[in-house]
């Protein structure tokens, strides 16, 4: 027998709307850098790989300790805003990639639980229409859809997950 049930943990509507009107904040927090870059234009700025990013980092630090190093022709003060800027924004994605990878987990085992559920109703649907129960022969029909049939064996595949 399947398991079922993996996640029986549910948000109240008052938390979805709590968490929706977050979202709605931090959106519109944000709203003064988002910027839509073409693909041209992604592959033009690019993002600077992680050897880069020391690079970066190196020179910040130079800037910082040792200034009479810095070249005059950099506009320091921006350099420092865009590395203050670049830090902030890193640490914010490092937290939503977290959310996101728990909303995920989460998500998949209430996906799993509803699949699960799905099955052992399809099953149920089979059986009644087996025993020519009203309307589960049309239910059952119109479920078949969902499963095919391989070539070379009577089995049914269950459907593929799609994000």
């Amino acid at each position: 027998m399947a398991l079922t049930n993996l996640n029986n943990t549910h948000l109240t509507p008052a938390q979805v709307n709590t968490a929706n009107d977050a979202l709605s904040q931090l959106e519109a927090a944000l709203a003064i850098i988002n910027i839509n870059l073409s693909p041209e234009d992604r592959r033009k700025y690019g993002s600077i790989n992680e050897q880069n990013k020391l690079f970066v980092n190196k020179v910040y630090d130079y800037n910082k300790n040792q200034s009479a190093l810095s070249a005059p022709e950099v506009d320091w003060e921006e350099f420092n805003k865009d590395q203050a800027s670049r830090q902030n924004l890193e640490s914010m994605i490092s937290r939503l990639d977290n959310l996101i990878t728990r909303l995920n987990n989460a998500k998949t085992l209430h996906d799993y639980d509803n699949y699960q559920a799905a099955l052992t109703d399809y099953a149920y649907t089979a059986y009644k229409a087996g025993t020519a129960s009203p309307g589960f022969e049309t239910k059952q029909n119109d479920l078949k859809q969902f499963f095919t049939r391989s070539s070379k064996t009577t089995e049914t595949t269950p459907p593929t997950e799609s994000k």
